[in-house]
């Protein structure tokens, strides 16, 4: 058995090596386009999304609640759930999945200043 592998050894090309690594490159090179850099760009615009939630947002959370976010702070945010009961829930920033309507209100986002021009001296 010894001899049937030397024989096999010494009957191999020089660009053997590179013939075999060539499917590993080609399988991790697919990998790459087809999970790995459309899992970085969906957790880019998560991440988006979550730093734009402010008040008066409607969302779904990863529970499946739909509700109306009354408070945001760093980490937490505040749901109201029902208008009748005012029933309000403290939840975790990371559990918001979706963001459904987006309030009209943009207090929050700086606002351009108007530029002064020079013949104004």
């Amino acid at each position: 058995m010894f001899f049937l592998l030397q024989a096999a050894g010494k009957s191999s090309s020089p660009g053997g090596m590179l013939s075999m690594l060539l499917p590993f490159i080609l399988m991790f090179v697919v990998m790459y386009f087809l999970i790995l850099r459309p899992q970085k760009r969906k957790e880019k615009e998560r991440k988006i999304l979550l730093s734009r939630i402010k008040k008066n947002d409607r969302v779904v959370t990863a529970g499946g609640i739909h509700g109306l976010i009354t408070s945001v702070r760093e980490n937490e945010i505040i749901l109201r759930v029902d208008d009748a009961k005012d029933v309000k829930l403290k939840i975790d920033r990371s559990a918001i999945v979706t963001v459904l309507e987006v309030s009209g209100d943009d207090t929050e986002e700086p606002k351009e200043l108007p530029k002064e021009s020079k013949d104004t001296k």
